[in-house]
């Protein structure tokens, strides 16, 4: 598999695929890969996409997966279409790599991560927002030790989404979508923000549907984490903040802070020294939830394609997934029970 494309299967063609059919159009002209099918239920979207994509679509699913040759299936459904679709190709030995979340429950995520475990199948998640350059130079300053002992962690998202988006069928439901902000928006920045800063303990949550929506889930969670090494921080997470904003992670150590600003990084040393890295781009937390470069993408499906050929983990795989999925249960828990709740360790 080291000298020649990896062959892959995309399922499902809603609205999230658009990014990774750029991203897979790109690397397959590069060589590194081959698009050997993209599948939808729906014959209309199969239209849509092959008019957008140079890539083959098929209706026959079935097909698609028994090809001998398929390497991996690239999985862009709703959450609550995944976990009979991991057994089937895990238990076909194909790799896989994924959309967030997992799944709609922790304990459904952690048995597609057992599963795929168990079948020896690379399982990698979609989480393009460590693959933002200036996310990757806060991570070589962190592994540097450049802003010293981590002190405080400030983490806000303050998206927009009109009711417009809400009122498509399943949107915002726990039965497809399994969570609201948290697990469909502020996802993203929580993960981005767990591979910095290490895992949290505990958690003090308010959260609930303000009145700018309609919805059965949430679309505001505020609360106070306290991390494994000792840090404090805080969360605020929303899709009522019109028009939308960059979402913001502040971290601030004893020799300097640090503040990510959606693709942007600003960096201020209390010896004087300044530096910036990124650059400002749109990041989807507006009324459009697709505006923002596909390079991430692209650059998660290309690690994922070299772990595969090196045998090795993807950089996010299915059990980094589910740090992400306890400190949204953790939160939503205790806006619920009204108190602290402390995470459990893995």
């Amino acid at each position: 598999m080291t000298d020649r494309p990896i062959k892959i299967a995309v399922i499902g063609l809603g609205m999230a695929v658009k990014p990774h059919a750029q991203s897979l159009s790109d690397l397959q002209a590069e060589g590194q890969i081959e698009v050997l099918g993209a599948w939808s239920r729906s014959a209309e979207r199969r239209a849509a996409f092959a008019a957008a994509f140079p890539l083959p679509v098929t209706a026959d699913l079935d097909a698609l997966l028994a090809r001998p040759d398929l390497d991996a299936a690239l999985v862009v459904t709703p959450p609550d279409a995944r976990e009979t679709l991991v057994q089937r190709l895990a238990s076909a030995g194909k790799h896989i790599l994924m959309e967030k979340p997992v799944e709609r429950t922790t304990e459904a995520a952690e048995r597609i991560v057992q599963r795929c475990e168990a079948a020896g199948v690379t399982l990698g998640m979609v989480f393009q927002h460590r693959f933002r350059d200036a996310a990757e130079r806060l991570r070589q300053l962190l592994v540097e030790g450049a802003l010293g002992e981590l002190a405080t962690v400030e983490l806000a998202a303050p998206w927009w989404r009109p009711q417009s988006y809400y009122d498509q069928p399943g949107r915002g439901t726990l039965a497809r979508d399994g969570g609201g902000v948290l697990m469909t928006q502020a996802i993203h920045s929580l993960d981005l923000m767990l591979s910095l800063t290490g895992p949290v303990v505990a958690v003090t949550a308010t959260a609930g549907t303000s009145r700018m929506h309609r919805m059965e889930t949430e679309d505001f969670v505020a609360g106070g984490l306290t991390f494994a090494n000792g840090t404090l921080g805080s969360l605020f997470a929303t899709t009522a903040a019109f028009p939308g904003d960059r979402e913001r992670l502040v971290l601030t150590g004893t020799a300097g802070a640090a503040q990510l600003v959606g693709t942007a990084l600003e960096v201020r040393y209390r010896d004087g020294r300044h530096e910036q890295a990124g650059e400002v781009a749109d990041s989807g937390s507006g009324a459009d939830p697709m505006a923002f470069p596909y390079t991430w993408h692209k650059r998660v499906i290309a690690d994922f394609c070299r772990a595969i050929r090196e045998g090795r983990p993807p950089r996010v795989s299915g059990r980094d997934g589910l740090h992400v999925h306890r400190l949204i249960d953790a939160l939503l828990l205790s806006a619920r029970q009204g108190r602290a709740v402390s995470l459990p360790g893995d």
